[in-house]
């Protein structure tokens, strides 16, 4: 299939914006020009709209198999596009745990079968994520994992961890690590502070997520193993990863919207749709997580995408689950109350979604270039809307962010050279 965007204005390496038609063949851009002619498929007119590469989310959760009620391959990818987002790295808390090769070799026929993006899938670091026994990283990495992770709980023996980290080396594989010490987490729902006291609920303190940082940096260190943080929250965790990057340890972290937007100030009651893990903490740890993003101790943005049913997340603070979804508002958001507050330049989001975690990872992708992937998303930013939670294609409605206006909406993404979705058409 060919596709020719024709007068796009989109970023390049130094910052500035470029004027160009792009003609992408058989899934790769072939020519970048002032105009190009010439039979094609399809023609898209991207005039008075920005094209950039298709945003790139390393954290989340599309529940399949065994969490179908709340998410789909199907939904989940079909979600992911509407938000700009053309790769995914899917976490591996389903039931089963893609935890053997067989498992992976399952998941794969899966995505290939029914992802509307691309979707690049975790395996465990231990089986069913018990923390315990490890996994066999080479046959999963063979089967086509992306990374290792036990995301959704963090692996509480050092000496597993160590073991872990030494065999990813080995494999070249990235440790990718959800941290909390176990014994630190106080059975809370919420941060340990202001908003835990007024409300008499257990908190997590930024300890809990901090401490267990500092001991994988220093065994990533002894090892030589890509130690990956997911979503850091707290002034303690930038200062750790920060003092690591210094001492030449191979740590990369990522930030959430949510924790660079909201503060445990910010939540209005007890409406669970504010609950997740790690919690909303306090207003000087998201000071923190903005001057890390600027100062590129954080590398990039994730949305970790958790989506929920509406009667679990209906159970209240204390026994609804954590998470919320992302994929669908994740630009319009950052772009809103960060681009056009001045916070952050346009090329600056652009490059924490899209080439800031290829980088980080190694993955071809991200970049707007002859012989890249054909993958691009085009972005009305003069649009305002309200965000509706019911106009989601994700199964899950659970946000905070319902009713909040934003600039920046997507209106068409490319994926492989094929249009995943156009605002207005049967896809949306």
């Amino acid at each position: 299939m060919k596709i020719l965007i024709q007068n796009a204005s989109y970023i390049a390496f130094d910052g500035e914006t470029n004027q160009a038609d792009i003609l992408i063949e058989n899934g790769v851009i072939t020519k970048i020009a002032p105009q190009i002619d010439g039979m094609v498929d399809r023609k898209v007119d991207a005039a008075r709209k920005l094209v950039s590469p298709g945003f790139i989310d390393l954290h989340v959760h599309l529940r399949e198999p065994g969490g179908e009620k709340k998410e789909t391959i199907a939904t989940g990818t079909l979600a992911a596009a509407r938000g700009g987002f053309t790769t995914l790295a899917a976490m591996p808390n389903t039931r089963p745990v893609p935890d053997t090769k067989e498992q992976m070799d399952w998941l794969q026929n899966r995505i290939q079968e029914t992802a509307k993006v691309r979707v690049l899938p975790y395996a465990s670091i231990t089986t069913r994520q018990l923390g315990q026994e490890l996994t066999d990283f080479a046959a999963l990495k063979e089967a086509g994992a992306f990374a290792l992770t036990d995301d959704g709980v963090g692996v509480q023996s050092a000496e597993r961890m160590l073991a872990a980290m030494r065999k990813a080396a080995a494999n070249n594989m990235a440790i990718v690590a959800h941290c909390e010490e176990n014994t630190l987490i106080n059975k809370g729902c919420v941060h340990e502070g202001s908003f835990s006291k007024k409300h008499e609920l257990n908190g997590i303190p930024s300890i809990c997520e901090s401490v267990q940082i500092a001991r994988d940096v220093l065994l990533a260190e002894a090892t030589g193993c890509h130690y990956h943080v997911c979503h850091i929250s707290t002034k303690e965790s930038v200062r750790v990863v920060r003092d690591a990057k210094r001492a030449g340890i191979n740590v990369t972290a990522e930030v959430t919207p949510h924790h660079l937007l909201l503060t445990q100030d910010d939540i209005p009651g007890l409406d669970a749709n504010y609950k997740m893990n790690p919690p909303l903490r306090d207003a000087l740890d998201r000071e923190a997580l903005i001057a890390g993003l600027l100062d590129g101790t954080i590398d990039f943005i994730a949305t970790d995408h958790a989506p929920h049913t509406a009667e679990e997340k209906s159970e209240g603070m204390v026994l609804a689950p954590f998470g919320i979804v992302g994929l669908e508002t994740a630009f319009p958001l950052l772009y809103t109350h960060f681009v056009l507050k001045g916070i952050i330049s346009l090329d600056q989001l652009i490059s924490y979604l899209t080439i800031k975690p290829a980088e980080a990872f190694g993955l071809p992708l991200g970049k707007i270039e002859v012989g890249a992937p054909g993958d691009l998303v085009l972005i009305n930013l003069d649009e305002e809307r309200v965000i509706n939670p019911e106009e989601f294609l994700s199964k899950g409605k659970n946000t905070p962010f319902g009713g909040w206006k934003c600039m920046g909406w997507p209106e068409m993404t490319i994926v492989n050279g094929q249009i995943a979705w156009e605002r207005g058409s049967v896809l949306a």
